[in-house]
């Protein structure tokens, strides 16, 4: 053969494997699979996949309500088809067509099962088959079907506007006031605002109406029982009461009381009241921020703080052995109990999320 007829040969051949190369095989190609579909109000940690827009997406550390697209936090992992986990990407809002929930089947975070009563859930954190309407820490409202199951984003950081508040506390004192509570949130920024929407608003409430049964509705800011005012001063302490034999008196939302809690709230929300007690009853924002540290940071005659009892899934009964133990819980005064359940419940209502399981003690 030619030196001429060899090199025609072989440019036939090479222009034969491009086209090769670049034809698609459509009979045999197909799109991946699409995985469960993105949901805004789901936490997504790095590694964890979405779709959304008929593509794949992929976390590349954590998010939440950052759109597939439109964020840096997300990488395209390719367009998929509409079979599947997820629903082709169309952003939650495909059908309801889930697999129907099984108690004590073991679910991984992403699982989405429908539940008896008809709305879909998704799994939070890897459970072994929690109710999803009493686990809120490990279910969450999945949104299906065109419709929401999922509590709307609140107007701001907290999760309670002005007009619930208002609602809440209908005859409340104005020193209570609303600014002063946002104003005060900074001092313990992971208040009602870790984990899910859902549980984000039950701690709120939950504060809410320990609070409620505290101070009678936001109304007292003071102890209303003066002849305990002179036994609140525990003189073993190395401090002693510089203020007065009298001036640690109940105050505030959580009625703080005691020389030594003025004290330890003091030093943690860098405000001297065990000089100055006075100022929970004065200023809006320190009587709130002293409520939020008792509640963020101390477990009182319980065994966790009111905050871990609720992001942690252990109930808002929790919250009261927190605060007032035996005294209420273990059959102590039920009628004190109930009157802070009733709270609660009203306040998750008017929040729109469900109440969760443990309500007493």
């Amino acid at each position: 053969m030619s030196k001429q007829r060899i090199m025609a040969f072989l440019t036939a051949l090479i222009v034969a494997v491009g086209l090769a190369v670049l034809v698609p095989l459509a009979s045999t190609a197909s799109a991946a699979q699409c995985t469960t579909a993105w949901n805004s109000s789901t936490v997504y940690t790095g590694g964890l996949s979405a779709s959304y827009n008929g593509h794949n997406w992929s976390a590349k550390w954590w998010t939440q309500n950052e759109t597939p697209g439109t964020a840096a936090v997300w990488a395209d992992q390719g367009a998929c088809g509409s079979t599947g986990g997820g629903t082709g990407g169309t952003g939650g809002t495909g059908s309801c067509d889930y697999p129907a929930w099984v108690a004590g089947r073991a679910y991984v975070t992403g699982d989405i099962v429908k539940y008896t009563d008809g709305k879909a859930y998704q799994a939070e954190h890897d459970n072994p088959g929690y109710d999803p309407v009493i686990s809120t820490w490990y279910w969450e409202p999945y949104t299906c079907g065109g419709s929401s199951t999922t509590p709307p984003p609140s107007q701001g950081g907290f999760p309670v506007t002005e007009a619930q508040f208002n609602q809440m506390f209908p005859s409340r004192n104005s020193f209570y006031s609303y600014s002063g509570l946002t104003a005060a949130l900074s001092a313990y920024p992971g208040f009602a605002n870790t984990g899910s929407d859902t549980v984000k608003r039950q701690e709120a409430a939950a504060f809410l109406a320990n609070v409620n049964h505290e101070t009678g509705g936001l109304v007292y800011i003071v102890e209303q029982n003066t002849a305990n005012y002179p036994h609140y001063c525990d003189a073993s302490q190395s401090y002693g009461c510089p203020a007065g034999q009298s001036a640690y008196y109940g105050r505030g939302p959580i009625q703080l009381s005691w020389n030594f809690n003025y004290k330890a709230a003091g030093d943690a929300l860098g405000i001297d009241l065990l000089h100055n007690p006075s100022l929970v009853q004065t200023d809006s924002a320190v009587a709130w921020k002293t409520g939020l540290w008792y509640w963020n940071t101390q477990s009182g005659p319980g065994t966790m703080t009111p905050h871990n009892a609720m992001v942690n899934g252990a109930g808002f009964g929790e919250t009261i052995r927190s605060i007032n133990g035996s005294i209420e819980c273990n059959g102590g005064n039920p009628a004190q109990v109930q009157s802070r359940i009733d709270a609660y419940q009203r306040f998750v209502q008017i929040l729109g999320v469900p109440a969760g399981n443990n309500l007493g003690c």
